[in-house]
């Protein structure tokens, strides 16, 4: 016979690692669109820094996935010849991983915290 322990079940990060490709595919798309860097940038904080509250462990994975699927978004449109993003767009979106990181560790730190507030340390 097996008995069950009392430790919780960790819960699944799939539905954060598909925030993340949903909000890295519109970022994309948006910076293909608007071309303006520092709106991408601003994006991209904003994305890293909710999913770094959400899921403050290892938050560095977010600006891995926030960052890949953009790039993979810029070049999908560029493939499939709806939108040419320009040689500076290519470069700027490793660029955006500055503001990712900050907003992703940001996020960690604001929920760490929040716990300690909310349990009177």
């Amino acid at each position: 016979m097996t008995t069950e322990t009392a430790l919780p079940r960790a819960r699944s990060d799939a539905p954060f690692y598909l925030l993340a490709a949903l909000a890295g595919a519109s970022i994309g798309w948006l910076d293909v669109t608007v071309n303006d860097l520092l709106f991408t940038a601003l994006l991209v904080l904003a994305a890293c820094m909710l999913l770094g509250i959400l899921r403050p462990r290892r938050p560095w994975r977010w600006v891995i996935a926030m960052v890949a699927f953009i790039s993979i978004t810029e070049f999908a449109l560029s493939v499939s010849g709806r939108a040419r993003p320009s040689q500076a767009q290519v470069y700027g979106v490793f660029l955006t991983a500055l503001p990712g990181v900050a907003g992703a560790y940001g996020g960690a730190v604001v929920r760490s915290v929040v716990d300690h507030l909310r349990q009177g340390t």
